[in-house]
């Protein structure tokens, strides 16, 4: 397979070598959307991989839909998103994906009101719904509502678990004053593959949500979470396959409340890419915007998510610091981490200020420090790159 060498990103998809990382990269084509944020991946058999997102003139408007983008096997770009969802009257947020037993990719997604006069944030009317493609997401069906609750709102996608539970990690929004810290985290579980589903709360977790499952061993379970208090990640465990969970408590790294994407690799090692900045002076129970979303990092867990010894910044982005140059930073933010089958780590997240979705594949090796050649990753010496 050929990659460019090329100068940077540009809008029509390419996949370039970058040099100075050692990571494949592409700005997925944004298509005629102003805005893309909060993106999804997911690795088909056949290898093709698909990019979803939440495009439109802005977060929360009734002319937000979801999209998807695709990336053949041995292709050298990402195509153009077809669009999803349709209604014009709800904002559709959020997707995940997922490849349900029915042979389908499903994409789960919020569905809030547009915004009401005195009223911004509209997130305690979303319902979630799904939609389903049965061609490797080229077209998609009709949506239909899964969890019709006022307020649930998901991000993450469905999990598997080892004895065939489905578990599905959700918040519930609620309409607060004081910008969503009243929020506390749900799960949906399933034990007959979405045909029934009951609800498990998680205890004390207001201000902790986007819940990333990750089963250590069978019915051992740990979730992350971000924090809307803007001060570190949280860490919640369950031993009972996850019918029951504890008060969630912060671990080392940071959270800038905003989302966080978490997955156990095939090492056994716990991976978690996010924005590893905090509030400047966080306090538990009281929200907090900070508004540095940059740069994008990923962590490495050896020890079920109690420390996180190899972290490796994975977008640096314009690379300011200090509270003067705050501002001088764009946004780059809602990471999604996968692994594909040959172990290769897939990273996408909103781009520049949601101006597009940004792509970048690399090795676990890679965020651990190996050499390049030792990771067996492409580089001029190991694959043929023009």
């Amino acid at each position: 397979m050929e990659f460019k060498h090329i100068q940077g990103l540009t809008p029509d998809g390419t996949v370039y070598y970058n040099e100075d990382m050692g990571t494949l990269e592409a700005m997925v084509p944004p298509g005629k959307y102003s805005t893309a944020h909060a993106p999804a991946l997911l690795e088909l058999e056949n290898g093709d991989r698909l990019c979803a997102w939440f495009a439109g003139s802005f977060e929360g408007s009734k002319d937000i839909s979801i999209v998807c983008a695709r990336w053949e096997n041995g292709s050298d770009h990402w195509s153009e998103p077809v669009q999803v969802s349709y209604d014009s009257e709800r904002s559709e947020q959020n997707p995940s994906l997922f490849k349900g037993p029915d042979g389908a990719v499903w994409c789960m997604y919020t569905a809030q009101l547009d915004r009401m006069e005195g009223k911004d944030n509209m997130q305690f009317t979303s319902i979630i719904r799904c939609q389903k493609s049965f061609d490797g997401g080229k077209t998609w069906g009709e949506a239909e509502v899964i969890f019709p609750e006022e307020g649930s709102f998901c991000r993450q996608p469905i999990q598997v678990l080892s004895n065939g539970r489905w578990i599905f990690g959700n918040w519930i929004c609620t309409d607060s004053v004081n910008g969503l810290e009243g929020d506390p985290t749900a799960f949906r579980i399933s034990d007959d593959e979405g045909m029934t589903w009951k609800k498990v709360d998680m205890p004390e977790s207001n201000g902790a949500v986007h819940a990333n499952v990750v089963e250590l061993e069978g019915g051992k379970l740990v979730c992350f979470l971000r924090s809307r208090f803007a001060d570190n990640i949280y860490i919640s465990e369950s031993k009972d396959w996850g019918d029951t969970w504890t008060k969630p408590v912060p671990t080392v790294l940071p959270n800038n409340n905003s989302s966080i994407s978490a997955l156990k690799l095939a090492s056994g090692r716990i991976a978690i890419a996010y924005n590893p900045t905090h509030a400047p002076h966080p306090v538990y129970g009281k929200v907090a915007w900070p508004g540095l979303r940059c740069p994008v990092a990923v962590a490495l867990s050896e020890d079920g998510g109690k420390t996180w010894p190899m972290i490796r910044v994975m977008e640096r982005g314009e690379g300011f610091t200090g509270d003067e140059n705050t501002t001088n930073n764009k946004q780059y933010e809602y990471p999604y981490l996968m692994q594909g089958k040959d172990g290769r780590l897939h990273l996408a997240f909103a781009y520049k200020n949601r101006i597009g979705i940004k792509y970048m594949g690399f090795t676990e090796e890679d965020v651990m420090g190996a050499k390049r050649e030792t990771a067996g990753f492409y580089n001029p010496t190991s694959a043929q790159i023009k």
